[in-house]
């Protein structure tokens, strides 16, 4: 299952859409939904996490914490909006855009893509911009 918590005034509109396409991307990679839990948050937030768990100290987009079993994907992802909306407009894309390629990175870390070497990079931009096609608003 797939939830979406907020720690901040953002509300993502049309979650059940969202969750769709998420568990769609996740059957595409051939892995099975457990429970993946969303947290919405800022800046402030995702720091204090990455400082807490990580120690890390600095701001970042996104944090997954994996406890996938198996085949089955199960963690916690916490993007900052604050990030999303920084990064958007570093690379000139749409708001929209860069928060589906975060949501689904996520994921993609879950299913087994990593983001450490170039060739590594290279192939999870590529997936990520597949999931994203594969997102369609029927109105």
């Amino acid at each position: 299952m797939i939830s979406f918590n907020y720690e901040l005034e953002f509300i993502l509109q049309d979650e059940s859409l969202y969750a769709e396409w998420i568990s769609q991307v996740i059957q595409s990679e051939s892995k099975k939904e457990g429970d993946i839990n969303y947290v919405f948050c800022d800046d402030d937030y995702i720091l204090q996490i990455n400082q807490q768990y990580l120690n890390h100290d600095y701001y970042t987009d996104i944090i997954s914490f994996d406890y996938c079993v198996g085949n089955e994907l199960h963690g916690d992802i916490f993007i900052s909006i604050d990030r999303v909306r920084e990064n958007a407009a570093d690379y000139n894309v749409s708001f929209e855009e860069e928060l589906k390629r975060v949501l689904i990175h996520g994921v993609l870390h879950y299913c087994g893509y990593k983001d450490k070497t170039e060739d590594e990079e290279l192939l999870m931009r590529s997936k990520e911009n597949n999931a994203i096609e594969m997102f369609h608003v029927e109105r």
